[in-house]
């Protein structure tokens, strides 16, 4: 069953709004074939193609946990989690614009 998903989201990925537009990739391009890749189980792949994916996975899973079970380090670690996840985005879409 676990491979009829990922068959079905690997045949099913959204096209890229932006870049169908522009011509040029958005910041979130790679996120879909990086979660298959992570779906896969593999990691370095995943992050190979969108380093920030695991970080903001994280996140969620963090914050959906701080919502139910209010941590008192909770928001301090978001906060890092957040901030790390934007600087991956921006450092990795720098060194994709100017890679092609």
């Amino acid at each position: 069953m676990w491979q009829n998903i990922i068959n079905w989201l690997e045949n099913n990925l959204a096209t890229c709004t932006f870049q169908k537009h522009f011509g040029i990739a958005c910041p979130g391009c790679g996120l879909q074939t990086s979660l298959l890749a992570l779906l896969k189980g593999d990691i370095w792949e995943s992050i190979h193609l969108y380093p920030a994916l695991i970080p903001m996975l994280s996140m969620l899973s963090l914050l959906l946990l701080h919502l139910k079970f209010k941590f008192s380090w909770g928001t301090v670690i978001l906060k890092y989690l957040f901030f790390l996840s934007v600087l991956l985005i921006l450092f990795s879409y720098i060194y994709k614009i100017n890679s092609y």
